[in-house]
């Protein structure tokens, strides 16, 4: 948390700053002297304001307020690590939002892990009209995270985030299991 610190002198102190006839007035300095302790804080962030808008740079709390304007997709539990990487992530995951790319994206910075996602869409394309459509007639989305311990709080933590980070029409399933990430079935 900031505010004031004892002994921290201001960068631009008030006395300096006052006319000539007040320069070997002790009452004025040591008033003014009062007024740099209290304002000597809100010159320290205004000088290392751009560093509050870092998030690997920015104070613990502020990152979190950060992440909130951002529309980072946190809970509050993650690790700080985590928690930093996905506010600076937030403006690219919605750019890629809704798509297979931004989901594996959104639920490895919020696990660390890289999920197994299918889905019914497909794209293709034909020189002749009236083709077959491509991908499934149902739509379906399926999330499958690997975590080395889960515990319902995974399960419940990954529904949260895919039903934010789906598109809206998508209807979906995740399962949550134990086993090492870097295992993966074969796809079918």
């Amino acid at each position: 948390m900031r505010g004031s610190i004892d002994g921290l002198e201001s960068s631009a102190p008030i006395g300096m700053m006052l006319p000539a006839v007040f320069a070997d007035d002790d009452l004025a300095q040591r008033f003014v002297g009062g007024l740099d302790e209290v304002v000597a804080p809100i010159h320290g962030v205004l000088d290392c304001l751009d560093t509050y808008f870092r998030p690997s740079l920015a104070p613990l709390d502020f990152t979190q307020w950060l992440g909130s304007w951002v529309g980072a997709e946190t809970d509050g539990s993650e690790p700080e690590a985590l928690l930093r990487t996905a506010v600076a992530a937030a403006a690219y995951l919605h750019r890629v939002r809704g798509t297979v790319r931004g989901l594996a994206e959104a639920v490895r910075l919020a696990f660390g892990v890289t999920p197994e996602i299918t889905e019914s869409g497909a794209a293709a394309w034909s020189a002749r009209p009236l083709g077959p459509v491509p991908g499934e007639a149902r739509p379906r989305l399926h999330v499958h995270l690997r975590l080395p311990s889960p515990t319902p709080a995974d399960h419940h933590r990954l529904d949260a985030l895919v039903a934010a980070a789906r598109p809206a029409h998508m209807p979906y399933t995740v399962q949550v299991t134990a086993g090492d990430p870097a295992e993966r079935t074969p796809q079918t």
